[in-house]
């Protein structure tokens, strides 16, 4: 389409580890669109960052930012809301605040919950997440009318959603680094929709919370709305030394080996699971091999090979600029090499 329009965009995504790969995969063939991928200095895996930083193109940037992943993400949401740093140039987002990959996850829920008997039975989800577009794409599934019985936020050491679904606390603490990076979140942004909704849609009451919250000061929702909240979900936090049981109690049980984010996921189905009578099913994030901090402190001894396209990550040349936990710097690093390059 831009390229019948005669149009390029840019894209600026923030990644905790996963998205930028597949972003840059799907992009880095599109003559019309230059990329600008953020992911935390130092707090993506090994495997993660190469998959980002080993794809070489004109119109691809990896910029590793001094700072955690709600940097790279307010730095986006930031450059949104003034573009003018681009000189007329649109900016587009990759990120799951972009609906349109919250239209595209809503369709496995429906997948699944078809190869096990649904529309005619309910299903539940447990779902890893740390910035809630996941599960909350389980949530619209559900409001178009598939059988969803329970939701469960699976999350890790950062656990501002557990806290919240569970004591209606949404208090801003400090962001640790844990063997589940994907998940070091603390500002989760596509939560806001969900407040939206327990609110009755009212943006001014959400942008009184927001601010709040921005301030350091966090909130809590009247009782009633956080009751309904909890009609559909639960939540658990898991520890890193969970995370490693758990990995090891799968792996003996069934041969399998989990990454620690679907590990994360499986521990909570266990623990919050309402009714054993309903199907539950947990969505697994990634392959195991990107983290094998965790595999190996599990004490699964499976040795783990990279998948056939990848067996040669180590020996691939990279290229990432790291830049500083700075807004105006990263702003002028996109406008000096967009255009394939040229400045914009």
């Amino acid at each position: 389409m831009l390229e019948k329009r005669g149009e390029r965009v840019v894209i600026v995504g923030a990644t905790s580890g996963d998205t930028g790969s597949a972003a840059i995969e799907g992009c880095k063939h599109c003559e019309n669109v230059d990329i600008f991928i953020l992911h935390p200095h130092n707090r993506v895996s090994e495997v993660q960052r190469r998959q980002m930083t080993t794809i070489f193109g004109e119109n691809i940037h990896n910029i590793a930012i001094e700072g955690n992943f709600d940097d790279c993400q307010e730095m986006v949401k930031n450059s949104f809301a003034d573009q003018s740093f681009l000189k007329g140039t649109r900016l587009v987002a990759v990120n799951s605040i972009n609906w349109a990959r919250i239209m595209a996850q809503i369709v496995y829920y429906f997948h699944a919950a078809l190869q096990l008997g649904g529309p005619a039975r309910s299903i539940s989800f447990s779902v890893p997440t740390g910035n809630f577009g996941d599960i909350f794409a389980g949530y619209l599934a559900r409001n178009m009318g598939l059988p969803i019985n329970q939701l469960i936020v699976a999350t890790n050491r950062n656990d501002i959603l557990h806290r919240f679904m569970s004591g209606n606390q949404y208090v801003k603490e400090t962001l640790h680094a844990t063997l589940s990076p994907s998940m070091d979140i603390m500002v989760s942004s596509n939560f806001e929709r969900l407040l939206f909704d327990l609110h009755g849609r009212n943006g001014a009451a959400i942008a009184g919370l927001m601010d709040s919250f921005k301030q350091g000061g966090g909130f809590s929702v009247e009782q009633e709305r956080w009751t309904e909240a909890r009609k559909l979900f639960d939540s658990l936090a898991v520890d890193d030394a969970q995370t490693c049981e758990t990995i090891a109690e799968v792996y003996e049980q069934t041969g399998e080996v989990l990454d620690p984010h679907t590990a994360i996921g499986v521990k909570a189905a266990r623990e919050c699971r309402r009714n054993l009578d309903i199907p539950m099913v947990i969505l697994g994030t990634a392959h195991p091999v990107k983290f094998p901090d965790a595999v190996e402190k599990a004490g699964v001894g499976k040795a783990l090979e990279l998948p056939a396209h990848l067996c040669d990550l180590f020996e691939r040349d990279e290229r990432c600029t790291v830049l500083p936990n700075d807004l105006k710097a990263v702003q002028a690093f996109v406008s000096q090499h967009g255009n394939r390059g040229k400045p914009l």
